[in-house]
């Protein structure tokens, strides 16, 4: 189904735009100064995704939604050779499902408020924006396998199948709720941390340290932004000037420490240093986006959610009481 959202609609009217996978930075910059040119609102959701809030400008237009979306396919193609899918919907989380269904390679769907609930009701719940492979799979294990079915279900019941925050969300969804306004926001810079030895070492137990306290201020920084990570760039400076430097992507996008150490610890051992003496460490986030934006799947590992809580806890205590008043015992061996 696809319907022109009207001008002068009082709802929202946003737009979720989609490039291909693996698209270079840069281009991915250049789709970003092609939405501004529509609107002036535009959130970047890095690498390949951006929204884009039209309510301000489908009036100065004189035409839909939907024409909006076919103009900046055009512009796209014709001067850079990305095309894009669109979705658009009253909603973020409208306009992110329409933008996954829409035709590929590109194409637009929009779904005009008075036809949200009917759109949505007979998607798949994997198709509704938000949802995950493992939270798709609980719920049709107990027989919800559509948006309507979803939509039906006690939102109590679902919170206990999803688990609290994430049960909310999905049944707020997949009724068509969703509160959340286009945030104006560029391409996130990325988090970097660097230590620096006070002289030149060959200790592993002490490059080890000070790569778990690179690992702690990282993850501090990235969840008082609220962001998270794609990728972790690890890059050891060595006496004489010369380096190492390595990218390796998350399993999926984190800002725990549990996450971040083990693919630092990775990155370490990638280096296989032998005689090596450094003199600085620098770990480095990227491809950051909202922590909101990264799915959320369910874990049946009791450890590893109550270390996620514990890290909460810890995370209240250094706001309230400063950074290094606690942490891994590790870490208070190096340096400050």
């Amino acid at each position: 189904m696809s319907a022109q959202v009207t001008v002068g609609e009082r709802r929202g009217v946003v737009m979720h735009v989609r490039c291909p996978d693996r698209l270079p930075e840069e281009t991915y910059r250049q789709v970003l100064e092609e939405l501004a040119g529509l609107s002036p609102v535009v959130q970047a959701l890095p690498p390949t995704a951006a929204l884009v809030d039209l309510r301000g400008t489908l009036g100065y237009y004189g035409v839909g939604a939907c024409r909006l979306g076919e103009v900046l396919r055009v512009r796209t193609i014709s001067r850079l050779g990305v095309d894009v899918r669109v979705g658009i919907g009253p909603t973020i989380a409208v306009a992110a499902t329409a933008s996954g269904l829409a035709p590929r390679p590109g194409g637009v769907l929009a779904v005009a408020p008075e036809e949200v609930a009917g759109w949505l009701e007979p998607l798949s719940v994997e198709a509704l924006h938000g949802i995950g492979p493992q939270q798709a799979a609980a719920l049709r294990d107990y027989g919800v396998h559509c948006v309507g079915l979803l939509a039906a279900v006690p939102p109590a019941t679902v919170q206990r199948l999803l688990g609290g925050k994430a049960g909310r969300l999905a049944a707020d969804r997949a009724r068509g709720i969703d509160p959340r306004p286009v945030v104006p926001r560029a391409l996130p810079a990325t988090a970097s941390m660097r230590y620096r030895f006070d002289e030149h070492t060959l200790d592993g137990a002490v490059v080890r340290a000070a790569l778990l306290k690179l690992v702690v201020r990282l993850g501090t920084r990235l969840r008082g932004r609220g962001q998270v990570a794609r990728a972790l760039t690890l890059t050891l400076k060595f006496a004489g000037g010369s380096s190492w430097e390595k990218t390796r992507r998350l399993t999926a996008p984190s800002g725990h420490e549990d996450d971040l150490r083990q693919l630092a610890n990775q990155l370490m051992d990638a280096a296989g240093l032998q005689r090596g003496r450094l003199t600085g460490l620098i770990l480095k986030g990227e491809d950051l986006l909202d922590a909101d934006q990264a799915p959320r799947q369910l874990s049946l590992d009791d450890a590893r959610e109550a270390r996620l809580a514990a890290e909460g806890a810890v995370d209240r205590i250094r706001d309230k009481f400063g950074p290094r008043v606690i942490g891994p015992a590790a870490v208070f061996r190096c340096a400050s």
